[in-house]
């Protein structure tokens, strides 16, 4: 059957289902379609907003069975109770699928593994994800099913990124921001991406060209050979230059830069004053980190505080929002803060 499609790179195809699922727009007659690198959903009707990097275009498509699932847990022989506990999201990294399970549930790691690997178009590997953790935010995973390497290709934002999940500091949650980011830098600004884990946030901003120079600091050595492969756009005007440092030794002689970004959420305010020096006067801080949700109305202002630690800055916060939730209390917040 021919219907109206939002064909996707196969990485973000998890967050397109459920931003599509949400929207109202993702039919369930039919069968979700895979062509090469990316993924096909067939659409109830155009988005009234454009779907991140997704092309909308007529596909044909096989009529799904009544019997037919829409959710892993659907393929799942377990209890009722248990089935229901189970969490509905889960991350698609290139080829590897990652999901969160509680403890309780962890016992069940294998039967979720085999129907998330049936269940997602072109996986190849299930883990178990036990967070990030240490100063280099490494990813510990357990094998639930699947073979191979944690090792993969992510696409997004029509960009190719080598990702290593437990080698490098990766989130694929963080496609829209990467995106929204790069559209605000302004031509000839020279931005510093402070632990830029394998460089995604950088490799938007290379390809668009705009910026005159993008310097992308992480003290994990597998990161920043990562980035220096995933920042390599032949074709781009901008100057890349790739740091292997901790944070706190490399600002003092970072230089002022126009835009900086710090996207460390388990404990990033720690930088926040030293990164926010090597800002000039209208530049501007993408500032990323857990904050719980009891405080959040305060936060900015103790956000502020911290970067008018040194005499002559003010700062006034540009926008604020929330990218995902992280925990029962917590989200992981966006904080866009200009100094003047």
């Amino acid at each position: 059957m021919r219907s109206l499609a939002a064909v996707v790179p196969r990485g973000s195809a998890e967050a397109a289902r459920r931003s599509l699922l949400e929207a109202g727009l993702l039919r369930r007659d039919l069968r979700v379609g895979h062509d090469g690198d990316f993924v096909v959903f067939a659409l109830l009707r155009p988005p009234a907003t454009p779907v991140p990097g997704a092309e909308i275009e007529e596909r044909e498509f096989e009529v799904l069975d009544a019997t037919e699932s829409g959710s892993y847990r659907d393929r799942l022989a377990l209890p009722a109770d248990v089935v229901d506990a189970l969490p509905r999201a889960f991350d698609v990294v290139g080829d590897v699928v990652l999901i969160r399970i509680p403890p309780s549930l962890r016992e069940h790691g294998p039967a979720v593994g085999k129907a998330l690997l049936e269940f997602v178009p072109g996986a190849r590997a299930v883990g178990l994800d036990l967070g990030v953790h240490g100063e280099t935010r490494l990813r510990r995973i357990e094998r639930l099913a699947g073979d191979g390497p944690w090792t993969t290709v992510h696409r997004e934002n029509g960009l190719r990124l080598e990702v290593d999940l437990e080698g490098a500091y990766f989130s694929p949650r963080l496609a829209r921001e990467h995106a929204e980011v790069a559209a605000l830098v302004r031509p000839g600004e020279r931005v510093i991406d402070f632990g830029c884990g394998v460089g995604p946030f950088g490799a938007l901003i290379v390809r668009e060209g705009r910026a005159r120079e993008l310097v992308a600091v992480d003290l994990n050595p597998r990161a920043t050979a990562l980035a220096e492969r995933n920042l390599a756009v032949p074709e781009s005007t901008t100057r890349v230059r790739v740091v292997l440092d901790a944070i706190e030794s490399f600002a003092p002689s970072a230089g002022e830069c126009d835009r900086a970004i710090l996207n460390i959420p388990h404990g990033g305010v720690k930088y926040l004053a030293s990164v926010g020096a090597t800002v000039a006067r209208g530049g501007t801080l993408h500032y990323y980190e857990l904050t719980e949700r009891a405080r959040a109305d305060g936060r900015p202002e103790e956000l502020l505080q911290a970067l008018s630690a040194h005499p002559g800055t003010a700062w006034t916060v540009a926008d604020r929002h929330v990218v995902h939730a992280y925990s029962p209390i917590e989200d992981l917040v966006a904080y866009r803060l200009v100094r003047s």
